[in-house]
């Protein structure tokens, strides 16, 4: 993996044991966390991650996703693709949970097949389902992972048979027939980590190139002020909506720009990180009350339109922290610790002006518990585990059912709504996992996390 050498010292900094408790809820700055309590926390999470999988295995096995409020399985498509087995086989790995990862890995290999008369989102599936299978075949050396990796990758590859080579967003998976004109930066170019290590696994170039030349595009696309707008028609390549900020739609295209020039060692992709970030860095950051925020701008004016933050905007201080801009990424994810605090839990949308709500709804995102695990691993403060465990209590206290965790319809009210996504066991458990496990369980300087939270290696 090519990083540069203060990365890697910094991505190599030891997990700090402090003989103390943590301070009184409110005074993180000065916390500290014992070895032992992190330990007894990664273990309280391994507990509740196994209620959750339990939960689907009782209710929902075979299926797509558990329905944890009515104990209901669900399908995306109406026929399964085994989308949480798949999506969270890795966390099981790496948590050590070697009877349940086994039988979910035997349940993929015997029963999943993506020979289905389905139209699916590409990028859904790729993130979940082929990220999910290369991890876990990175981990595990079963070749039938590889295998069922390739064979989809194969019958995905007509997505990008668009003009411009930008991916459609549906793609039948027996046809290949695809459609879906408008699509975003995140879906155009959230695609080449799991494509390229397709590529590098199996030799076949085909992946990465279709892969990468849909994140140049995208790029390319790009303002005279070097932003990217929230939707563009993938046929003509134009710009249908140009508000320009870094969460829904916009999110996992900065992440991939710096992930895939460590993974595969890609000078084009830090090239254009380097330019995305710089601009991203002119337009985006504001201070309100002496809290720093990023928010919406017009992409081709860099004018501000919109104070709005919110649960996918916080993945932002982890890939600040990662890329070397630790002292804006530490700032970011107190705002980030703020807004979960004013109600307990964070809602998908925030206005940091107002201080108002204005998309009450928590689908258990992990983004904010990301950031927390990296901000942790790369400087070594205890507080981001403090914060991380009164992140998980809250999780639990307002999203636990009797057979799994539960959305939020508003995080005012806490009312549930009836949905576990996969992503829950891919991710949300995962980062609260490795926050508080010993570091060996995985470490970022040998492992890229794709923005499903699956751990890819460069091992090629």
């Amino acid at each position: 993996m090519r990083l540069h050498a203060a990365l890697l010292s910094l991505l190599l900094v030891p997990t700090l044991g402090i003989a103390a408790e943590p301070a009184t809820k409110g005074a993180e700055s000065s916390v500290s966390f014992s070895d032992k309590r992190a330990a007894r926390s990664a273990e309280e999470v391994k507990a509740q991650f196994l209620h959750a999988w339990r939960g689907y295995r009782e209710y929902a096995w075979g299926h797509d996703a558990l329905k944890p409020l009515t104990n209901a399985p669900s399908d995306w498509y109406g026929e399964s693709l085994l989308m949480t087995p798949v999506d969270a086989l890795d966390t099981m790995i790496l948590m050590g949970l070697d009877r349940e990862a086994a039988e979910a890995r035997e349940l993929i290999a015997t029963k999943l097949s993506f020979d289905r008369d389905l139209d699916v989102k590409h990028f859904e599936v790729v993130i979940r389902l082929l990220g999910g299978l290369l991890s876990s075949y990175q981990l595990t050396g079963d070749q039938r992972l590889l295998a069922l990796a390739n064979d989809l990758g194969t019958r995905l590859l007509p997505a990008f048979d668009s003009p411009k080579g930008l991916p459609y967003v549906y793609v039948n998976l027996r046809t290949g027939k695809a459609h879906g004109n408008e699509s975003n930066p995140a879906e155009a170019g959230t695609l080449l980590l799991e494509y390229g290590t397709l590529s590098k696994l199996t030799g076949n170039p085909v992946f990465y190139e279709k892969a990468k030349r849909a994140l140049v595009e995208t790029y390319k696309r790009r303002s005279k002020i070097g932003l990217v707008g929230e939707r563009f028609d993938v046929t003509t390549g134009e710009w249908t909506n140009k508000r320009s900020h870094v969460g829904a739609r916009i999110d996992s295209y900065y992440e991939y720009l710096w992930k895939c020039w460590t993974l595969f060692g890609d000078e084009d992709c830090h090239a254009m990180w380097k330019e995305s970030i710089a601009a991203a860095n002119r337009y985006y950051p504001e201070e309100v009350d002496g809290a720093l925020w990023v928010g919406h701008v017009d992409m081709d004016s860099g004018e501000r339109v919109a104070s709005r933050y919110g649960a996918l905007d916080a993945f932002w201080p982890g890939l600040l922290a990662l890329s070397g801009d630790v002292a804006q990424a530490r700032r970011l994810q107190d705002s980030s610790f703020k807004m979960w605090r004013k109600w307990g839990i964070e809602p998908e949308a925030y206005d940091y002006r107002k201080g108002e709500v204005t998309s009450a709804g928590y689908p258990l995102r992990p983004e904010i518990i990301e950031s927390a695990w990296y901000l942790h691993r790369l400087t070594g403060d205890a507080k981001y585990r403090a914060m991380g465990r009164e992140m998980f209590d809250d999780f639990v206290r307002y999203t636990r059912t009797d057979s799994g965790f539960a959305a939020l319809d508003s995080v005012i009210t806490k009312d549930k709504d009836d949905d576990m996504e996969s992503f829950v066991l891919a991710e949300t458990f995962k980062y609260f996992y490795l926050l508080f496990a010993p570091p060996e369980t995985l470490d970022p300087s040998k492992v890229v996390l794709t923005t499903e939270a699956h751990p890819l290696r460069r091992t090629w």
